[in-house]
């Protein structure tokens, strides 16, 4: 058994005075000995007031702040498990969600305040503390000591095994899937991303994703948190703010990770040709396939964006294109991280041949041990092989190159067939997005009487873009012609999750009536 250790408390006792968090919502900074203190006391409320121990789940329903991250450390020295709350779901969904956990604790926002007594009565929980920080008595009180509540220090039999984190997937059919994350899953994702991104103490990170989500917690904030560097946590992502923040020389940011969607509409704002990026030194994105005509933007600037790829369910990265690939395979994700395993695989688990394509599948110590409550989801996302290696299906169509470089072609349930041909909408997309004009796009099957299923984009078009006859005659051009979409539909903006990805199903639901 391999013990996990606190990572703000060793800091803390290291470099008490560094700068951990800055909270740009609010404006106030927080070196790692008042972070360690805070979440320390913080643990001793939920202990004392609650009767939180080892192995029970808390959950937390708020934006981005350093709070998010002090509740975080809280959970960790108790042996207790944080519970994320995407805000952004409907009553019903987050009524499953705390019911399936067996949440024993609610930390909620001020914001969410008028929702929180229907959330407690009907999920049948008593523990509840707001997170106002301008009360004079309440959270700040319990967190700067004056409630009397014990410091507690780190739960000795916490181990890399432990869970930390219950994380529930988007579900894109049925009820979401909650995600067991353990402390060892946390490390060795560190591990994987600090050399790749050159993360260590003196780093300094923009963090702009949403913290209920796996990428805003581990992409890079808890990596540089281990390291005992800088996370600026923006509330929301703007991107005049980003843009602003990025060339701001204090505290100078150095890395920065978004997803396509977040790179899209900085380099569609009207200050992005004239904001001076150059303080920052590394540049990720993961989460939706990027397009070639977007990294080359960048790339005009001198901006070299790796490329990525991960799971909720490998915390999360799986890859992380090197930079001197980057721009010599700009659809490829790169070879697998150092600590982790990938195969592409057929539906006997044989490895395809290069060139082909087949279903990715991971193993390392990043993977998932399985689903809360779930053992069906877990007997069908998980081989073991014939050498006892335990493989997590990621559910997504890659191939393989001749020098092993992966390339995520699409989710599955995405692909369409058209007259008995796999289409993989990411690579219609691609070539689209090449059209002078088009600001975002997405592809979707849709039935055919003749073809059985066909393409059709949807295209979020600025000034001067093509017409939906020249949109068709580009991808004539450059793509197999059972791979052309039929038609194009043209609309304001493509609906998307909080981790920046399109909807299709929402799409689908728009553009096929028998899917309404």
């Amino acid at each position: 058994m391999i013990l996990a250790a606190d990572w703000v408390a060793f800091n803390a006792d290291r470099t008490p005075d560094n700068i951990a968090i800055i909270d740009q919502g609010t404006g106030r900074e927080f070196s790692y000995a008042a972070l360690n203190i805070r979440s320390a006391t913080l643990a001793g409320y939920m202990r004392e007031a609650w009767g939180i121990g080892a192995g029970d789940v808390v959950a937390i329903l708020a934006k981005n702040s350093a709070e998010y991250f002090t509740f975080q450390f809280a959970c960790w020295k108790l042996g207790a498990i944080m519970l994320p709350l995407n805000w952004r779901l409907a009553h019903p969904e987050l009524v499953y969600i705390l019911n399936d956990a067996e949440a024993k604790g609610l930390i909620y926002d001020t914001e969410f305040m008028d929702q929180v007594p229907s959330l407690l009565k009907d999920c049948g929980i008593t523990n509840e503390l707001e997170l106002d920080i301008d009360q004079a008595y309440g959270y700040e009180e319990i967190v700067n000591g004056e409630a009397g509540y014990p410091q507690v220090e780190m739960n000795p039999t916490t181990s890399h095994d432990t869970p930390m984190t219950i994380m529930y997937t988007s579900g894109t059919t049925g009820h979401p899937k909650g995600v067991i994350i353990t402390h060892g899953m946390t490390f060795w994702n560190m591990v994987n991303m600090s050399q790749p991104t050159g993360l260590n103490h003196e780093s300094v990170q923009y963090m702009v994703l949403p913290t209920f989500h796996t990428a805003g917690l581990n992409l890079y904030s808890n990596v540089i948190l281990h390291h005992g560097g800088t996370v600026i946590i923006a509330r929301e992502f703007d991107p005049a703010l980003t843009l602003q923040t990025l060339a701001d020389d204090s505290p100078g940011v150095t890395h920065f990770f978004g997803v396509p969607a977040i790179y899209l509409f900085l380099s569609q704002h009207d200050d992005f040709d004239t904001t001076d990026l150059s303080r920052v030194k590394s540049w990720g994105c993961g989460g939706a396939p990027m397009p070639a005509a977007l990294l080359k933007k960048y790339a005009d600037r001198g901006i070299i964006i790796q490329l990525g790829f991960g799971m909720t369910e490998t915390s999360p990265t799986v890859f992380l294109i090197a930079k001197r690939r980057a721009l010599l395979k700009p659809t490829s994700v790169g070879k697998p991280m150092m600590h982790t395993r990938v195969r592409v695989v057929d539906d006997s688990f044989n490895d395809v041949p290069v060139g082909e394509v087949g279903e990715v599948v991971i193993s390392g110590g990043n993977v998932t041990p399985g689903y809360h409550n779930r053992p069906d989801a877990n007997a069908e996302n998980f081989t073991t092989d014939e050498h006892g290696i335990r493989w997590l299906h990621s559910g997504d169509a890659g191939m393989m190159d001749d020098e092993g470089c992966i390339y995520i072609v699409d989710r599955y349930k995405d692909m369409y067939i058209s007259g008995g041909e796999n289409v993989y909408p990411a690579e219609v997309e691609q070539v689209i997005f090449q059209i002078e004009g088009v600001k975002d796009v997405a592809v979707i099957g849709v039935p055919s009487e003749k073809w059985g299923e066909c393409g059709k984009a949807i295209v979020v078009a600025g000034a001067g873009a093509s017409s939906e006859e020249a949109i068709i005659a580009h991808c004539q051009q450059n793509l197999a012609k059972f791979k052309v979409p039929q038609s194009v539909a043209f609309v304001d903006e493509l609906p998307r999750n909080a981790a920046g990805k399109v909807l299709k199903r929402e799409l689908r639901k728009q553009f096929i009536p028998e899917q309404r």
